[in-house]
């Protein structure tokens, strides 16, 4: 169930989510947006601000923006430009951020979520371009500027092309905060923009949470910075919203400020008083031309889109599989390994069911996601197909993923079963050979089974997969220990 406030209060909630595009080159530069290395390496006079460095238009990035924003709902303006948004901050080289103001390049879109089996939907007031800063270390026990002795500064990030979807405050509650920004992460996965890490800050998320009486104007918000996780993120909207009330209700007043999570702690903390629209000063950057996406060139990347998160679990369901393994398969971007292995045969239900299950189980115990795994829908059509033809039992099978996984899909499921010999032995003469030994070594268990204990083939059955170390096939060695038993 959603989570409730106390009687006669009303959570009110905006997300800004920064997603980090994965373009080869910086916004404004030739720098490498790759994750990682030395710092300070993957800058020039353009990202660090040098005086007389003249900044150019990334066009991948602004097609990557224009195709969000459609995916988003939102309308495409044909002529927008970028502004200059001024403050001063340790890791912003300029001393502003080139971004964009009153005309955004998308706006007025929504999305829609289900939280507890119903839908919700969820205004987007606008989708705007702009730069990632870079990324200030601070050198003490805390990890943060408090307590620290010393910062230092790593400007490779600073330049990378960011996108900031900014919804309207249409959030009652921190689920369907989570469920928005899941969405939006497989949406951006989806269309393949940016990899949507959360660990490495590739997606960032700001909450705007206020409380007020039902049917009052909005009360004063206070934004949360930089959640990480999508568990933070409902967490510290459930920690922010009840702090407001007692304030509130001990006749307290609450002021507008940047709040700082504690994971461990499970509380927020005052960063900074809130800066207000007018002390960013923003003005047009006189360095860059205005941005125009003609009407043609917004419907040609309109058709472009792929199918959306929303529509594939849908489709799945339709195929009869279940919600909770559609939204597994979607969710971790595996549906193309799902639509190759069915489009090759496989069963789609048993599809399903090993790809939201010992699939997705063992993948994370190896501490890797699907798109590091080196998995394909190859691997996984030709393991259910190995399992329908009777050459591995599921237990084998798990065993041969294991062995896929760990080559990081080098080696089909064929390969790893013949090399590691675990195909399941169905030669009925080899396997007649070990029944008639286990039916004369079993007299007193025969005699049960013929005297109406059915139950107990149960044990000569596990005495045959003992003896081919687990790789008999089980219904074979259950038909051929009946046999036996008749003919006794």
């Amino acid at each position: 169930m959603p989570t409730t406030l106390r009687d006669g209060w009303e959570l009110v909630v905006g997300l800004e989510v920064h997603v980090e595009l994965n373009t080869n080159t910086k916004m404004w530069c030739g720098c490498a947006t790759d994750f990682g290395g030395e710092p300070n390496t993957r800058v020039c006079p353009v990202c660090t601000g040098q005086p007389g460095a003249l900044p150019v238009v990334n066009g991948v990035a602004v097609e990557s923006a224009a195709r969000l924003g459609l995916a988003l709902n939102c309308s495409v303006v044909e002529d927008c430009r970028f502004h200059r948004k001024n403050y001063f901050y340790p890791d912003m080289p300029k001393n502003y951020q080139i971004s964009q103001y009153d005309v955004p390049l998308c706006s007025d879109g929504f999305l829609e979520v289900e939280v507890e089996g119903e839908e919700v939907r969820v205004g987007i007031e606008r989708l705007h371009m702009e730069e990632d800063t870079g990324k200030s270390m601070h050198m003490g026990d805390t990890g943060r500027l408090h307590g620290a002795d010393r910062s230092l500064i790593d400007y490779n990030r600073a330049g990378i092309p960011l996108l900031e979807i900014v919804s309207h405050p249409d959030i009652r509650d921190p689920e369907t905060a989570q469920a928005y920004l899941r969405e939006l992460q497989g949406i951006v996965q989806t269309l393949g923009v940016s990899d949507a890490r959360m660990e490495e800050g590739s997606i960032r998320c700001d909450a705007n949470v206020s409380v007020r009486r039902p049917g009052e104007e909005l009360g004063t918000r206070r934004e949360i910075k930089n959640l990480n996780s999508i568990r933070s993120l409902g967490r510290a909207i459930a920690y922010e919203a009840e702090d407001q009330i007692a304030t509130l209700e001990d006749g307290g007043t609450i002021v507008m400020e940047t709040r700082h999570w504690d994971e461990e702690a499970g509380v927020t903390s005052t960063l900074r008083r809130k800066e207000t629209v007018a002390d960013y000063r923003y003005f047009p950057d006189p360095d860059l031309v205005e941005v125009h996406a003609a009407p043609e060139w917004v419907e040609a990347l309109r058709q472009t889109l792929p199918e959306l998160p929303a529509a594939s679990r849908k489709r799945l369901a339709d195929a009869g599989i279940p919600d909770a393994q559609a939204t597994t398969i979607v969710g971790s971007g595996m549906i193309g390994w799902y639509d190759h292995a069915a489009a090759s045969g496989a069963d789609p239900r048993v599809v399903a069911n090993w790809l939201a299950g010992e699939v997705t189980g063992q993948i994370a115990a190896a501490g890797l996601d699907p798109a590091s795994s080196g998995l394909t829908g190859a691997h996984v059509a030709e393991l259910v197909t190995l399992i329908d033809e009777g050459r591995l039992s599921n237990k084998l099978a798990k065993d041969v993923l294991d062995g896929v996984i760990e080559s990081r899909g080098a080696k089909l499921p064929s390969q790893v079963a013949s090399e590691r010999g675990l195909e399941q032995v169905s030669d009925e003469g080899e396997l007649r050979a070990i029944v008639d030994r286990v039916v004369a070594d079993n007299p007193d268990v025969v005699e049960k089974i013929k005297g109406g204990a059915d139950k107990a083939i149960g044990a000569l059955v596990g005495q045959v997969m003992q003896a081919t170390k687990g790789q008999a096939n089980p219904g074979l060695a259950n038909q051929l220990l009946r046999d036996a038993i008749d003919e006794r």
